[in-house]
């Protein structure tokens, strides 16, 4: 195994020492290294230094970054899908962090019941409520959970937040835990680059992090 780049080494360590100042186990928080719009002579070290789980916005970008490095790897649609990409996001990916509308729900049921193949699935909370950001907003997160499992048999595995940028993430972190404890759901994707050693406090599972691993992406 290669040594791993100096930015990755900080960031594993950073969760560690969160988790355990929490009194968590630093083995119950996954790191997701966001490799969207990344060159791969980026990616690359980071694989080689042992990170298997990635996170990806497009389903296409990721199809055609990862199709051929798929082997031993995770890799999570954590950006908004659109309906008609709902077939080949569950044929690739392994889970699907971004389920926030009832249309989505179904089309997802769907390609689920004819591939066979079932991605995990988290729900996608707007825990700041705000207009230009997709997920089911707090007020109908309840409903909404009881809709996928219920009507249309979705295995909700965890929830997902993407905190307003202009407020302090924690009081969202927190809500999401509420939300997802009230509902027994047991996964929390929350916290990101800026922010992730915050998320571990409050209960994190996974951490979504791109620039303090690998950069500011290219535009």
């Amino acid at each position: 195994m290669s040594v791993a780049p100096a930015a990755y080494a900080d960031v594993v360590a950073r969760i560690a020492r969160a988790a355990q100042a929490a009194g968590r186990d630093p083995a119950a928080v996954t790191l997701v290294a966001v490799s969207k719009q990344q060159p791969w002579e980026a990616i690359q070290p980071v694989l080689d230094a042992g990170q298997r789980v990635f996170g990806e916005n497009r389903v296409q970008e990721a199809m055609g970054r990862w199709a051929e490095r798929r082997a031993g790897l995770e890799l999570r649609l954590i950006g908004p899908l659109q309906t008609n990409k709902a077939r080949e996001a569950v044929a690739f990916f392994d889970a699907i962090e971004s389920v926030d509308r009832e249309k989505l729900a179904r089309v997802l049921a769907d390609e689920i019941q004819k591939q066979g193949r079932s991605p995990r699935l988290y729900v996608q909370v707007n825990t700041g409520e705000e207009d230009q950001k997709a997920g089911v907003i707090p007020p109908e997160a309840d409903a909404f959970i009881v809709a996928c499992r219920d009507t249309y048999g979705l295995t909700v595995e965890g929830l997902m937040c993407i905190p307003p940028e202009a407020e302090p993430p924690g009081p969202h972190f927190a809500l999401l835990a509420r939300i997802a404890a009230r509902n027994g759901v047991a996964k929390l994707s929350m916290g990101m680059s800026g922010d992730f050693e915050t998320a571990v406090r409050f209960g994190a599972t996974s951490v979504r992090v791109g620039s303090a691993v690998f950069g500011a992406r290219s535009r």
